[in-house]
């Protein structure tokens, strides 16, 4: 038969035709829909019981033995716990039976139970963790199917890598594009070069067919499982690992990394299916030979048969994919994937390393000896002391000034940069892609321009690469050395050199130890950077030429470290260069967290991040990546803001004592403060935290009024002392809590959204203040006058609500005519934060007795303060003193005029004001595509995203919300949840926020909320 013949031979039953064989055949009825497929025909027949079944009629080439086999594959797994489907009888017994189509051509027909899930090609997202259970599923149906005799199974099929290459040849001919004929030609010379490993790899019956639409997940989209697997149709005896390849080319189609998903499905498979060295060398040409034959044979398919689009269904997503990895060096690939399966990334790098240690007395120096004998150890690193702020970072001319400046002040001659530290340098185009590379694979030596360079042992020039054009740093010499009986071959790279040494050095020269090979270069030779000459061992090249890479994606760490081993005994007798990393990975940290610290302190996101630094509406973590922040609002002008920091460093330089003694900052910093208050607000007391702000503020009060009543709303947090606890909702109500005390009187949250009165209604304000009123008037039934209401003017915890107009106006009147005082906890939005006042409780028209500041007051510095009227504070002058050893210090003051003058001088109130509008009209507008969204509320830059499941019952969507939050941080945005149902995304960035970081922010929240929620419109907008 010739090859192809198979797909003309396809069924042509009617989905009529189908229906009366499933009545015929098992007594069925229902309705009765044609699925996609490729030489098969595939029905689905739904009962009027709600039952699901697929009737599978065969195409005429099928033979039964075969339909046997996978039949048994199927009840053998299912026995297993693997998720397949179940092989039904006929009403006579038969599990395969012969039907013939009005044509009188002969089928054979089976009846299958259905699967529910969706095809794994159609969910969103495609994580790491996926694949990896991708991988595990397959590692699972292998180890059960290598016990498994099959002969039928041991087939000539056009989809069995056995074959590929023979296959490609013959049906390229259908590829009418040269560019693609030119492509699928290299992969097969690629190919070519394993052909003579593949005759001793394992060969097992394997499933062969880990396509994406075979593949069915369940929800929900955040701990997403396999729940069944399809199609045993292509199922053959062969290389057990072309298992991995098939499942792996797949995962490929879904990843901006495709190297980095099929290492995911590699390791799964591995740790239940252990592979072999000699399968793992093959694995990669496998896998691009399995997309080169996806593509081959959709060609083929879609000349023999126009009318089906199933044919070629991943045909696209192939293409791209070819086209990525052709800039994949194979041998960098092989080594991710033995790393992904736990085995040494590199073998020829541990070699190497040996190498180099047991000959290291008999190496070196690159530089003079005289130089090296005392170098300044620099420390580059993301959060090192000589990376200098994310401004600087660009700034080569400020960076190589300070360099040098230190290596003179050393009374040295050579400044070195360190192996294997994440830098945060390479931001510029040239090192640009889905990963920023930030982790160091050589040495640098920071030395006067013009030194010469010398090799450190003999070899030859194996290339002199020149580095021009926009970003030019200067040639690169490669120099090669070995292989010897003694000496493994391995490379040696010197980079940033001067154009001179174009002109001296050539490919093929050979060079003995201690030779010239080049001098540094000049800043101008070198684009801008301070002159230094990189020292970089290799030890595999990878296909690379003179621009082998200099720093890798931290996600690749440990791949590139192994190809590119320490290079610090070419040095001359330099102690390690090695960077160290004292604060201990990801896992290190966790584990001394959860043994030193108690568990009740919590710590954000699933997989935690590891932060070294913070620049204004960004924050990094220790492989340098980078994070937009908009939720952290304490740093409320910026994290690390330059003038705070100065402020901060030149105070703690001169002074830092307390309130007894006399300061210029203290009264300075309490006239600024209070101007900025309408009065009678003008007393102040400082101190370190919200908490403790609020702490005083029931003192204030109770001494004034004499009660000890509070009124508090549902969902209010006011602070974490035992006080403050009792006054808190949110913490009371909550889990540990013990309710409210018989002294706390607690009024119902003023939520126009999902609350006692809903937006739209008259005066909602004044009916969430009659609450306030009914209280107080309660009270004093009982001859209890109220001390205090506290109130935040915007409230956070309880789910980013904005408070209706009226409210605080009828509330505050009724809380003073029953005797008490007013609070406003100011912690979370003051200082400009709303946008349109300086304070949030002027949005209420309101003027309280007592307003506490936190939080932003000193952009993460600890201060805080209380400020009241005159009268309430001469009540609170009892005689007991009052003393806070921090509140009001000489920092924390020099700290917060600087904030204040960062405010008015930067205008981030009016900045709130309008990227807080933009912002939060963009996140309305995501309400028209996304049925999740419930609400979108705040002002300024404090928002909130309400979540729900249904528009019309406000069921709360809060593993959604945790889901959202996680993969917000997968992209680099950081978010939070708050509210009584953790549904709320909360947004609270820095005020330094941009129009480009909102649009960054929604993108971003458009996409994640794009992925499956399974949550279908119900109701209006709200």
């Amino acid at each position: 038969m010739a090859m192809g013949e198979d797909v003309r031979l396809r069924p042509r039953f009617t989905t009529e035709e189908a229906a009366a064989l499933a009545k015929r055949l098992y007594r069925l009825d229902g309705d009765v829909t044609e699925l996609s497929s490729e030489r098969d025909q595939n029905f689905l027949l739904r009962t009027s019981t709600g039952e699901q079944y697929v009737l599978k009629v065969a195409n005429r080439a099928a033979e039964r033995q075969v339909l046997e086999c996978q039949n048994m594959v199927m009840a053998a797994l299912r026995v297993e716990g693997i998720p397949c489907p179940h092989v039904l009888p006929t009403v006579d017994g038969q599990t395969i039976v012969e039907a013939t189509d009005p044509h009188g051509r002969s089928h054979l027909v089976r009846l299958v139970t259905f699967l529910p899930g969706t095809p794994l090609a159609l969910v969103k997202p495609h994580t790491p963790a996926l694949w990896r259970k991708v991988g595990t599923l397959f590692g699972k149906i292998d180890r059960i199917l290598a016990s498994l005799d099959c002969p039928a199974l041991a087939r000539e099929l056009d989809w069995d890598l056995q074959g590929a290459e023979g296959v490609i040849s013959r049906c390229s001919r259908y590829l009418s594009d040269p560019e693609k004929r030119a492509l699928i030609r290299g992969y097969r010379e690629r190919f070519a070069q394993v052909v003579d490993r593949l005759p001793g790899l394992r060969r097992s019956l394997i499933h062969n067919d880990g396509n994406d639409y075979n593949l069915l997940v369940g929800p929900p989209a955040w701990e997403r499982e396999l729940v069944g697997l399809l199609d045993f149709g292509d199922m053959v005896v062969s290389y057990t690992v072309a298992e991995v390849a098939v499942a792996a080319a797949y995962a490929m189609l879904h990843s901006h990394d495709p190297v980095g998903a099929a290492a995911e499905v590699a390791a799964g498979y591995h740790a239940v299916f252990p592979l072999q060295e000699d399968e793992l060398e093959v694995l990669y040409p496998l896998i691009c030979m399995r997309l080169c034959l996806s593509a081959c044979l959709a060609a083929r398919q879609r000349r023999l048969v126009r009318d089906n689009d199933y044919l070629s269904i991943s045909e696209q997503g192939v293409w791209e994919t070819l086209q990525r990895l052709r800039l994949v060096p194979p041998r960098l690939a092989h080594y991710r994937l033995r790393q992904a399966c736990g085995l040494e990334p590199c073998p020829y790098g541990t070699k190497v390393e040996t190498w180099l240690a047991k000959n290291r007395q008999g190496l070196g120096p690159v530089l003079r000896p005289d130089l090296m004998r005392n170098a300044v150890v620099f420390d580059f690193g993301v959060g090192g002391r000589d990376a200098g702020s994310p401004p600087q970072w660009q700034d080569v001319t400020a960076l190589a000034k300070s360099l040098f400046d230190k290596i003179a002040a050393a009374d040295a001659k050579v400044g070195v940069g360190l192996y294997g530290e994440a830098r945060p340098f390479y931001t510029s185009p040239l090192f640009a892609g889905s990963e920023p590379r930030t982790v160091h694979l050589g040495v640098d030596l920071f030395v006067s321009a013009g030194e010469p360079v010398y090799a450190p042992l003999a070899g030859t020039v194996l290339s002199v690469h020149d580095n021009c054009g926009p970003q030019d740093y200067g040639p690169t010499v490669i120099l090669r050395h070995g292989p010897t009986d003694e000496t493994p071959e391995f490379f040696t790279l010197y980079g940033h050199l001067s154009k001179k040494t174009l002109e001296a050095i050539r490919p093929g020269m050979a060079v003995a130890q201690g030779d010239l090979i080049g001098w540094v270069g000049t800043s101008d030779e070198n684009g801008g950077w301070p002159p230094h000459v990189h020292v970089q061992v290799i030890a595999d090249l990878l296909g690379y030429q003179g621009d082998f890479p200099g720093v890798a994606p931290p996600s690749q760490r440990e791949v590139w470290l192994s190809i590119c081993p320490d290079p610090t005994p070419l040095l001359g007798g330099t102690p390690s260069c090695v960077a160290a990393d004292p604060q201990g990975t990801v896992d290190e940290l966790l584990s001394k967290r959860r043994r030193f610290f108690s568990p009740v302190l919590a710590i954000a996101y699933r997989r935690p991040l590891h932060l070294v630094r913070g620049y204004m509406q960004f924050l990094y973590d220790d492989q340098g990546r980078v994070y937009l922040d908009a939720v952290n609002n304490v740093p409320h002008v910026g994290h690390s803001h330059p003038r705070v920091v100065e402020a901060a460093q030149r105070q703690m330089a001169l002074l830092n004592t307390n309130t007894r003694y006399l300061h210029s900052l203290l009264v300075e910093y309490a006239e600024r403060l209070t101007a900025t208050l309408p009065e009678p607000l003008r007393v102040c007391f400082f101190v370190c935290s919200g908490s403790e702000a609020n702490e005083l503020a029931l003192r204030l009060a109770r001494a004034f009024t004499g009660g000890k009543d509070v009124i508090v709303v549902d969902g209010a947090y006011h602070g974490n002392t035992t006080s403050l606890i009792d006054i808190s909702p949110y913490k009371f109500r909550g889990p540990g809590g013990r309710g409210a005390p018989p002294y706390v009187h607690v009024v119902p949250t003023p939520d126009v959204y999902r609350g006692l009165s809903r937006k739209g209604l008259p005066e909602v304000g004044k009916k969430y203040a009659s609450h306030v009123q009914q209280t107080v008037a309660a009270l004093a039934g009982q001859g209890l006058p109220p001390a205090t209401f506290i109130c935040e003017s915007l409230m956070g915890c309880a789910g980013q609500i904005v408070l209706p107009d009226g409210f605080l106006v009828e509330a505050y009147k009724a809380v003073r005519e029953g005797g008490g005082v007013c609070i406003a906890d100011e912690v979370q939005v003051g200082f400009g934060r709303v946008g349109t006042h300086f304070w949030g409780f002027q949005l209420q028209g309101v003027v309280p007795d007592i307003v506490t500041l936190g939080k932003p007051i000193g952009n993460g510095f600890p201060l805080a303060a209380v400020i009241t009227t005159p009268e309430i504070a001469a009540a609170f002058d009892t005689g007991m003193e009052y003393f806070n050893t921090f509140g009001g210090n000489p920092v924390a003051c020099a700290v917060g005029l600087a904030v204040l003058d960062v405010i008015a001088e930067e205008r981030l109130q009016e900045n709130a004001l309008k990227v807080g509008a933009h912002l939060k009209s963009a996140l309305t507008e995501l309400m028209a595509r996304h049925a999740i969204i419930g609400d979108v509320r705040g002002e300024g830059l404090f928002l909130g995203v309400e979540l729900v499941l249904d528009r019309e019952t406000l069921v709360p969507a809060g593993e959604q919300a945790a889901y959202v939050v996680e993969r917000m941080k997968d992209m680099g945005v950081l978010i939070g949840r708050d509210g009584p149902f953790a549904n709320v995304l909360k947004i609270k960035p820095p005020l330094v926020f941009t129009m480009e970081d909102a649009d960054r922010l929604v993108g971003a929240l458009d996409q994640v909320l794009g992925e499956d929620f399974g949550v279908k419109v119900a109701g209006p907008m709200g």
